[in-house]
């Protein structure tokens, strides 16, 4: 036994460290794939901002290629400047030689050719920089038409997807409304012959009693003239054979009522704390109505508990009448109390609301298990829950339908014959014991999902508190279940007994022979008090028991006719609430399709734009293409032009002397004086203009500079967050390795006390039942 035990507490041991491993493990899981999200979004802004540095530098480089260009460019022309004003001179002073001059003309020609070359290359290395953004930029555009063509395919197939999904569901509730029509008509169909056979079983019952009459008239007329006496001159005296009045068991009933009625009101009390509760939690989480708008399921679910009041309040007061109408001068058997039938109604309503409600309950917790921070072992629990209230509204139902045939007696006469009763209570005794088995496994679950809950980061004071509270209502429920299962299996033996009954007879007591009982009592009492008054004679019991029968058969056709048709309309009206249900189911489904075809439509907006607007910038770049080779071309006609120009100024063999010839060559250099003067001006506008240009990108580069040395900065500071971060994951780390030992050690502290309390609880049922069998022995 020693070692059972041992290996008991053991494997108990070694459960907790799992469990708390397990829930350690959790937690780092989740701790890690948020360090590696961190880690992973500042290394892609560091990646960016090395880009970013890189373009610039190369910008700088293409600026400073470009600035020394253009300063050549100016020493150039400063150098031909100042050669062009040493020649004018020189010419001025002595006549040159036309091979010199020819020479001089062969030098600006070759300048020129040189500067228009320089401008060339220029133009080329300008031409191929902007076929190459052009194009890279003609490849991102491609990547990012391939990227929205395969996000557009996969929205697609997401439409497609929940289009068949929403047809299949749609032909599905088409076919479950076919059939619910189609069954409507089968109980409309049904309702109509149970109709026919009602007015045939009245007119029936309308013959029978002309029958009756015309044999009572007979009999009547037959005794009259036949019998010296007569028997049917007092109908309250109609039954002989009535069973005496037992006192002991009205006192008996009535301690038993009383019970029961404190138990029902502990059983109503935790009812109304439960849903109460529950519809405070519905309006917290997953979403807090005060803050946003919780889903219209919760909604309608919040709706039905709020009206929980209406159903569960009847069962006390009902119970209350019939605790009332039991005293010490009735006849209580299940024949005679009226009030059972209107406690089992209250009780078949209250059924039909935890029906109603069941899968709302359902589909909150899934609503529950669907959210984002909801952990496995906390959707395990969610299912678990699930399966529980299913038990539990099971439960119910069963019982319901036993209390529902127990308050039948009192409506229909001969309806539950003694053996069926005592069948009847036994298993409402042990469908009692298992709704206080699943609501015992319900509070349980409710219990470490609530210890769950505590540990997630979201988890607020307000829906601790409730929790807590609905934790309670539910243990208290579990209490008062486990107090009735128990009462009434106590008390068994005096449910199953028949406390009344006709002498030397197995039959029931009916509701006639109850009231012939009290009848008597008191006029026996009345029979004491006046002993000399003569008592009236009555009809034979034989007599009257036939004529009762032929009337309970015609009457028990048309009751059963009746009730037929009760049901009927209840499972019409059950099956109106399923078609609601369903409809609202595919209106929800409807409203996601649009959302979701609204969406489609966005994407298929932003890929028309993205497709639209690529040619419109390739054409830019074409027309601007376009616009300077125009210009270049233009500029190399201006050039040739001017070469043609020049070699056709020398003219010098048409011209018969030397001073036309002088005054044409001074005209050609005055002219081309006049030209270089003009060319000189727009170079130094030119230079003034790219001085600007160059302090304008010197001040980009201090720019570049500071915005390098902040990203520097800031990629330091983002260092020392991640390092901070890590610093952090540790110390939380710590603490929850801290928190989970802490609750591992109050887990096995109450483990204990658990135990210890079980084998109390033990060691007391046994004493009780030595002392039990004690007192059967005496």
């Amino acid at each position: 036994m020693a070692n059972v035990t041992d290996l008991q507490t053991k494997y108990s041991k070694l459960a907790q460290e799992y469990s708390k491993l397990r829930a350690q493990n959790q937690v780092l899981k989740k701790a890690v794939v948020d360090e590696q999200a961190n880690t992973a979004s500042l290394k892609e802004q560091l990646k960016q901002r090395d880009q970013s540095l890189r373009k610039q530098e190369q910008e700088m480089d293409s600026l400073s290629f470009r600035n020394q260009q253009l300063a050549k460019r100016v020493e150039l022309l400063q150098e031909e400047l100042t050669t062009s004003e040493a020649k004018g001179k020189k010419g001025k002073n002595k006549g040159d030689s036309p091979s010199r001059h020819g020479l001089q003309t062969q030098n600006v020609f070759d300048e020129d050719l040189q500067k228009k070359i320089q401008e060339n290359e220029r133009l080329h290395i300008q031409f191929y920089e902007a076929n190459e953004q052009h194009k890279r930029q003609e490849a991102e555009l491609r990547a990012r038409l391939s990227e929205l063509e395969r996000a557009s395919q996969e929205h697609q197939a997401i439409v497609e997807g929940l289009t068949t999904k929403y047809m299949e569901n749609t032909e599905k509730l088409q076919s479950d409304k076919a059939r619910l029509e189609l069954k409507v008509q089968t109980l409309e169909r049904e309702a109509k012959e149970c109709r026919m056979r009602t007015e045939e079983c009245q007119q029936q019952l309308r013959r029978c009693q002309t029958e009756l009459n015309r044999q009572v008239k007979q009999s009547s007329s037959v005794i009259q003239e036949k019998v010296p006496f007569n028997d049917t001159k007092y109908n309250d005296y109609n039954s002989l054979n009535v069973p005496p009045h037992n006192r002991r068991h009205q006192l008996k009933a009535r301690d038993v009522a009383g019970q029961a009625l404190s138990f029902i009101q502990d059983l109503v009390a935790a009812l109304l704390n439960l849903h109460t509760y529950t519809e405070q939690r519905v309006n917290i989480y997953p979403l807090d109505s005060s803050i946003e708008p919780i889903s219209p399921l919760n909604q309608k679910f919040s709706q039905y508990l709020h009206e929980n009041a209406a159903y569960v309040r009847p069962l006390e007061e009902s119970f209350l009448q019939l605790h009332q109408n039991i005293t010490e001068d009735t006849v209580t058997v299940l024949e005679t109390v009226i009030q059972l039938k209107s406690f089992a109604d209250h009780f078949s309503s209250y059924t039909c609301f935890l029906l109603k409600i069941l899968p709302y309950q359902l589909k909150s917790l899934e609503e529950e298990s669907d959210a984002a921070l909801c952990t496995a072992a906390l959707a395990a629990k969610n299912q678990e829950l699930q399966h529980d209230m299913k038990k539990v509204t099971s439960a119910f139902d069963k019982i319901q339908n036993y209390i529902n045939l127990l308050a039948l007696p009192s409506v229909e006469q001969d309806a539950l014959p003694q053996s069926s009763s005592s069948a009847v209570f036994t298993q409402l005794a042990a469908f009692l014991h298992s709704l206080h088995d699943a609501v015992k496994e319900m509070s349980k679950h409710y219990n470490q999902k609530a210890a769950l809950e505590q540990e997630l980061p979201t988890a607020t004071q307000k829906l601790c508190t409730t929790t807590e509270c609905l934790v309670g209502s539910l243990g208290s429920l579990a209490i008062v279940t486990g107090k009735i299962a128990t009462f009434f299996s106590n008390n068994l033996d005096f449910f199953t007994s028949s406390g009344y009954g006709p002498k030397g007879g197995a039959v029931t007591l009916n509701p006639l022979q109850a009231e012939t009982m009290l009848a008597h009592k008191k006029k026996a009492s009345a029979y004491m008090e006046a002993i000399r008054k003569p008592r009236p004679q009555s009809v034979p019991y034989k007599d009257a028991l036939s004529n009762r029968r032929i009337l309970t058969s015609s009457t028990e056709s048309r009751e059963g006719l009746a009730q037929q048709v009760q049901q009927s309309l209840e499972k019409i009206a059950r099956l109106e609430q399923e078609k609601e249900h369903w409809l609202l189911e595919a209106q929800l489904g409807k409203v996601r399709l649009e959302k979701e075809n609204q969406r489609i439509a966005e994407l298929e907006a932003q890929l028309t734009a993205a497709l639209g607007g690529s040619p419109n910038s390739a054409t830019q770049n074409h027309q601007e293409e376009e616009t300077e080779q125009k210009t270049a071309a233009k500029e190399a006609t201006l050039c040739t032009s001017l070469v043609g120009k020049l070699c056709s100024t020398p003219s010098v063999e048409h011209v018969g002397d030397e001073e036309s010839r002088e005054q044409l060559i001074k005209t050609h250099y005055m002219a081309r004086v006049g030209e270089l003067t003009t060319q000189l001006q727009i170079s130094d506008s030119k230079a003034v203009n790219f001085h600007s240009e160059c302090r304008a990108l010197a001040k980009r580069l201090a720019l570049a500079e500071k915005s390098r040395e902040t990203l520097t900065e800031e990629g330091k500071a983002s260092n020392q967050n991640v390092t901070r971060l890590q610093d952090e994951l540790t110390t939380t780390k710590r603490s929850y390795e801290d928190q989970l030992s802490m609750m591992s050690d109050h887990l096995c502290s109450m483990n204990e006390t658990l135990s210890k309390q079980r084998e109390e609880i033990d060691t007391l049922k046994l004493g009780s039942k030595a002392n039990a069998k004690k007192n059967k022995g005496r």
